[in-house]
């Protein structure tokens, strides 16, 4: 919840999904189902000259350096993964595109690491968009 609520305020990041989020189109369904809302979150990034693309989101994946790539999403640690090109890399565009997995897109499944260690990390993903953090 916390590094939702962060990721929303920070440049370069387009759009946080999180049922956690009470703008999430998800959020009262949660409410209603779940006693948390997990932590599984993905966003959208942008690089500082306007390009939300597969390029933009691998700069920011490979600037990170405590969370692990992958494209499995169960571990103690955390990790981030890309997928456009990883879990649905064999997807059809349109299918893609209605599911909502842009190409900009950024999965990340949060861990027991310290969350200042976590929001650190991911503003080396940032700052790898141009925007200094």
């Amino acid at each position: 919840q916390m590094l939702a609520t962060w990721l929303t305020k920070q440049p370069g990041i387009v759009r946080v999904h999180y049922a956690g989020l009470t703008d999430s189109p998800y959020h009262e369904l949660a409410k209603r189902q779940q006693s948390a809302f997990g932590g599984v979150l993905s966003f959208e990034v942008c690089d500082s000259e306007g390009n939300a693309d597969r390029q933009a989101a691998w700069r920011f994946i490979d600037a990170t350096r405590l969370v692990s790539i992958t494209a499995n999403l169960g571990d103690a640690k955390t990790t981030i993964t890309h997928p456009a090109s990883t879990t649905h890399g064999r997807v059809e565009a349109q299918e893609k595109i209605r599911a909502g997995i842009t190409e900009n897109l950024i999965r990340v499944a949060v861990g027991l690491e310290a969350l200042q260690d976590l929001q650190a990390d991911l503003s080396r993903g940032i700052s790898a968009l141009g925007y200094g953090v």
